[in-house]
């Protein structure tokens, strides 16, 4: 299958089997409302800045968990600069909730 850089995208092993996991729930998602997704990542949000101990931790790994699932399906469509961005946030969610958890923040 081309893809709009015209790379050939031909997925195999884990990433086919990732992609044909993720294809009902990202069609759930893409049918709800956008509120409702902006709702729930500034949920996660609040509880992770708000929140204390691991509780805190939790909300933002979530967060983190949904990111890089994102990040793992588009990856062989982005740039350069997207990957690094991504990887970024990542890592800057995670080292949050590392923080959070053991109560450095």
């Amino acid at each position: 299958m081309e893809t709009r850089s015209g790379r050939d995208r031909r997925a195999g092993g884990v990433r086919a089997a990732v992609e044909r996991w993720s294809a009902a729930p990202v069609v759930f998602l893409h049918r709800l409302p956008r509120g409702v997704l902006l709702a729930a990542v500034f949920a996660l949000l609040v509880i992770g800045m708000a929140g204390t101990g691991w509780v805190a931790a939790a909300g933002l790994l979530v967060l983190a968990a949904a990111l890089a699932w994102f990040a793992f399906l588009n990856w062989p469509e982005l740039e350069a600069q997207g990957r690094v961005l991504r990887i970024a946030a990542l890592v800057v969610l995670v080292g949050f909730a590392l923080g959070r958890g053991i109560g450095r923040f």
